[in-house]
């Protein structure tokens, strides 16, 4: 059966603008550790979600989930960003106004025009899909804490119903095999651009955050070269599929 559900992967992609190779100091590394690296193979449950929409450019590049007012030197974790999330400089030269007008033109409004075009009346639920890092970077709010194994949000009521964010932690504590207490709601984080842009506009729209511990493990990955472990990636999916259908199940 396929679900009525909008799966939006927004950091999930790895991809180089080639129209900036030419400007970069940023390492693949620093690429690797700003996006939301491995979230494709863990969200995108294929033919079992009636809609999925994921990124190709790197969110170091483009970061889908920010206005587009949100922009350097006011943020310089903006849309088009000056630095990563870890304070590392991405650029030897800083895109101009035509350069960011042009990026914003490729890469940033076909992926928000994707989500508008899907947005119909058979789907039930929208979901924005990330990843969180194990202990906040020093950019977070909480910087220094270390974070639950999930976190949804829905901006405290405002961008779905309460019933359907506990619901849907309730089925990801199940599937994943995990404590109620390890699904925090609305903590560390409310939602961001997409949830709070498209939330209640018409559907109802939940932020996912997964810890990436839970796959970034020394069982798990290889840190100097990256990459994980595919069976590992393939049982996350698997259980978010799960969860998944037993929220439907509980509608």
């Amino acid at each position: 059966m396929t679900l009525p559900v909008l799966l939006s992967i927004p950091h999930g992609g790895t991809r180089t603008p080639p129209e900036l190779c030419d400007m970069l100091r940023i390492s693949d590394r620093d690429i690797f550790e700003d996006g939301d690296a491995h979230t494709v193979p863990i969200y995108d449950i294929g033919e079992a979600a009636a809609v999925v929409v994921r990124a190709e450019v790197a969110r170091a590049f483009v970061d889908l989930n920010r206005s587009l007012q949100d922009m350097p030197p006011a943020n310089p974790d903006g849309l088009i960003k000056s630095a990563t999330c870890h304070n590392r400089p991405i650029y030897a030269v800083q895109p101009d106004e035509a350069m960011r007008r042009d990026l914003i033109a490729k890469y940033y409004m076909p992926y928000h025009r994707r989500i508008q075009q899907a947005v119909r009346g058979d789907l039930q639920l929208c979901l924005d899909c990330h990843s969180m890092e194990d202990v906040a970077p020093a950019i977070s709010p909480d910087c220094g804490t270390r974070r639950p194994l999930f976190c949804l949000s829905n901006r405290r009521g405002q961008t779905s119903s309460n019933k359907s964010l506990t619901l849907l932690a309730s089925c990801i504590s199940e599937a994943y095999g995990i404590s109620r207490t390890s699904v925090r709601l609305n903590d560390p984080f409310l939602g961001g651009h997409i949830t709070r842009t498209y939330g209640n506009n018409p559907l109802p729209w939940l932020q996912v955050e997964m810890n990436c511990s839970m796959y970034t493990s020394e069982e798990w990955f290889d840190h100097d070269t990256m990459k994980c472990r595919q069976s590992r990636l393939r049982d996350l999916r698997l259980m978010f599929e799960k969860a998944l259908r037993a929220y439907f199940r509980s509608m």
